[in-house]
């Protein structure tokens, strides 16, 4: 299996960061949309294989499932193609610090790439879990599919948004997004499919199973407990958990991988001159 060394997945990386930033904003949209329906997606399929499971029986088994399933929602994100905000807080940055992009760039593509995940992970959390009746509610039946993902559903949707503090959610976020980053860097050290699926898996599904905060799987989590009716949760437990997963999600992306990896294998190279801004409309 043909593999980058680390210095060849830097400078990849910076191409891919600025194809990225320089996509139309339509295009990055739609994009972007997809990319948050396939991380709902991951979510949904990790909660339904992990639903039932008695911790006293299964014991820390089930968080391995649910780590293991949701590893899905990237594997379409890279794969198949799309924008995701954790990821583009590796490449789009890492671009701007080799002088390849402007930071109103990077500015720029977050914000885009922030509204069309918020839209597709909403959009399978109402939708495609809630309404179809994947996920049950309060009054399902009791040992239905239904109820059990609901109350899978609710012990993790109340965890990160009412049991998690502030400090907790930010280094969890942190944690998180350095094993997302990493991911997405191992992918792109394989020209194969078989091995970017094989790089991907591993540091999703420890994150998961540690219970590190994505911010948008927690587009998906959150909304869909309160579209499930889960009580005790409302939208600002929500929104406060997402502003500081993405605080997290941004500091363990730029800090921890961009900034580490820039530093050992492009800060000596010749520096590029700023691409020019192309037309976005």
């Amino acid at each position: 299996m043909a593999a980058k060394e680390p210095q060849e997945v830097a400078r990849a990386a910076v191409t891919v960061g600025v194809k990225k930033a320089e996509l139309r904003w339509d295009k990055t949209l739609v994009g972007s949309f997809l990319a948050g329906t396939y991380i709902a997606f991951g979510g949904l399929v990790a909660i339904t294989v992990s639903a039932g499971l008695d911790p006293e029986l299964w014991g820390s088994l089930p968080t391995l499932f649910t780590g293991a399933a949701f590893t899905l929602g990237l594997v379409l994100v890279l794969i198949a193609g799309s924008h995701l905000l954790t990821g583009n807080m590796l490449l789009v940055p890492l671009s701007a610090m080799q002088g390849r992009l402007s930071w109103a760039d990077v500015l720029r593509n977050f914000s885009l790439v922030l509204i069309g995940n918020l839209a597709g992970a909403v959009f399978v959390a109402y939708f495609l879990a809630v309404q179809t009746g994947v996920i049950g509610d309060i009054g399902s039946e009791a040992g239905s599919p239904g109820a059990l993902a609901y109350e899978r559903l609710a012990v993790i949707a109340e965890a990160k948004a009412v049991h998690e503090s502030n400090w907790q959610i930010f280094l969890r976020a942190l944690g998180c997004n350095w094993l997302v980053c990493l991911a997405v860097w191992i992918s792109l050290a394989s020209d194969q499919v078989s091995g970017k699926i094989l790089g991907i898996f591993f540091p999703i599904m420890a994150f998961v199973a540690m219970g590190f905060d994505h911010l948008i799987a927690n587009m998906f989590f959150l909304p869909a407990a309160i579209f499930a009716g889960v009580p005790d949760l409302d939208w600002d437990d929500t929104v406060r958990n997402w502003v500081f997963a993405f605080a997290g999600n941004l500091v363990g992306a730029v800090v921890f991988v961009a900034t580490t990896y820039w530093y050992m294998y492009l800060r000596d190279d010749q520096p590029n001159q700023a691409t020019p801004s192309k037309d976005h409309d």
